[in-house]
């Protein structure tokens, strides 16, 4: 499960930037939620594991489980680093 990173001299992707610039929103979305009590911290996390789960189970039909997978496994890291929810 490896994810490609482009060398230090070479520039980032549209790709790889489009993916940071998604999770960056996403992560101060989740924060500014919970931080509005709109979503308890609970809820926060269930949504992280849904999207975690998503990603596990999909089958990979169209060729790409291993990026299904890589997913998966970010989301679960950031649920286990507490990124996207203040932990109080």
């Amino acid at each position: 499960m490896s994810v490609h990173r482009p060398p230090a001299h070479e520039p980032p992707t549209t790709a790889d930037v489009t993916s940071a610039a998604a999770l960056a929103i996403c992560e101060s979305l989740l924060l500014a939620l919970n931080d509005g009590k709109i979503l308890p911290e609970h809820e926060i996390v269930s949504i992280l594991r849904d999207a975690a789960a998503a990603h596990s189970n999909d089958p990979g039909d169209d060729g790409s489980r291993e990026l299904h997978m890589a997913v998966a496994a970010l989301i679960n890291q950031i649920i286990d680093g507490g990124n996207s929810v203040r932990r109080r």
